[in-house]
Order: structure tokens, then C-alpha cells, then sequence
């Protein structure tokens, strides 16, 4: 009789991310307790305990998991657009592209779970979780820092603090296609296949370019 093999440590570990990340999409943070995602799993406290100490530990992982590959493609993208222009300003399209693109490219991912994950990150965009918050803005900060950076020198008559609401509010529209809300769509009377990312990308970068160039607010009167 062929004994079966026990099972390893990073399979236990990934399938305690997986059932975590799924029950903070469905529950959110502080709907989701320890008891089910050691159910979903199929793991045990002291597995969980092993592996990240804590439930804000946990919290922590699953974001790092693909957030830190997300962050890393977008700077990427930003040098390599800078590496071309050789110091002259980005087109304003360039810089929203290489951030949010990445984003709904990784939102199309059905396959290694990019979707699952862009929909928790639309999230906590609009739940009141101080640790989450707080937690993203750290690991957010360089990122931020590089490519408002770049915005302000590809937008110098827009005013900072509008180029900061614009982004502001560039980052909700995206965490609202991405977010799931199937229902909305119906009484907007779209298909279920409206919200593939996919099929969302011309429209949102389109959308999203529209409002970074609009007009100042008052440039009329």
C-alpha cells in the first residue's frame, strides 16, 4: 500500500492565500473570520499560525502576493517609457496606461487568480479598514510617488492639487468596472460579457484620459 505523502508546507500555505483572498472579496476583512478560512482551506489555527502569526499578517500576504509583482510591472513600464523619451515629458495617455492598464490586465487573469485579487483591491478602495488602508498607502508609496511625479511634469498648467483629485477620482472608476457589481449592469441594461477587462480597457483608458484632460474647474466663467 503506497502511503501518501503529507502535504507541503507552501501548498498549505497557498491554499490558506487562496481561500483568504476569495472570503475578503465575498465578506470583507472584518466579515471574514479566522474559523472560515481554515474551513475553506482545509487547514487548521495552527497552520495559519505557522505560516503568518496573525490575521493581520494574513491580510498582509495576500496583497503582497500580487501586489508586489503588479507595482513592480507598472514602474517597469514607467522606465522603460522615460528610457524613450530621454528626458523629455510622457504623454499623459503613456503614464495612465502603464498604471492602470497593468491593473486590468491583471483583472483579466481568470486563470492564476488576477481577477479574484483586482476585485478585492476595488474593495478596499471603498471599505473603512484603517490597517488595510494604511498598509496599502506604504506599500503604494513609491509607486505613487514616481508616477504623480510624472504626471505633474507631463501636465504643468494643471494645478498639483487637481492632477491629485483627477487621479483621485481615475482610481475609483477603475476599482468600479473591475468591482463586480453585476447587478448595476443589468439596470444599465449591458451584458454579462460588458465587464470583461478585457473588453473594458479601450473604454475605461478612454473614460479615464477624458477626465485628466478636462477643463479646469471655473476655466469657463
Amino acid at each position: 500500500m503506497t502511503a501518501v505523502p503529507p502535504t507541503a508546507p507552501q501548498d498549505t500555505r497557498d491554499r490558506i492565500l487562496d481561500a483568504a483572498e476569495g472570503l475578503f472579496v465575498e465578506h470583507g476583512f472584518d466579515g471574514t473570520s479566522m474559523r472560515m478560512i481554515t474551513s475553506a482551506a482545509n487547514a487548521n489555527l495552527a497552520a495559519v499560525n505557522y505560516h503568518f502569526g496573525s490575521k493581520d499578517a494574513l491580510v498582509q500576504a495576500v496583497f503582497r502576493r500580487r501586489l508586489t509583482a503588479l507595482n513592480q510591472e507598472r514602474l517597469a513600464e514607467l522606465d522603460r517609457l522615460e528610457g524613450e523619451a530621454g528626458g523629455t515629458p510622457l504623454r499623459p495617455s503613456g503614464i495612465v496606461e502603464a498604471f492602470f492598464g497593468t491593473a486590468l490586465r491583471m483583472a483579466a487573469d481568470t486563470e492564476h487568480g488576477g481577477r479574484s485579487f483586482m476585485r478585492l483591491l476595488a474593495r478596499t478602495y471603498n471599505e473603512p479598514n484603517a490597517f488595510v488602508r494604511q498598509f496599502l498607502a506604504e506599500e503604494y508609496a513609491e509607486v505613487m510617488d514616481r508616477f504623480l511625479g510624472a504626471l505633474f511634469v507631463s501636465l504643468p498648467e494643471v494645478p498639483r492639487a487637481e492632477i491629485l483629485w483627477r487621479f483621485h477620482f481615475m482610481t475609483g472608476a477603475m476599482a468600479f468596472a473591475i468591482s463586480g457589481l453585476g447587478g448595476l449592469y443589468e439596470l444599465a441594461g449591458l451584458s454579462a460579457t460588458d465587464d470583461d477587462p478585457q473588453r473594458l480597457l479601450p473604454r475605461l483608458m478612454s473614460f479615464l484620459l477624458g477626465g485628466l484632460r478636462a477643463p479646469l474647474p471655473g476655466a469657463n466663467a
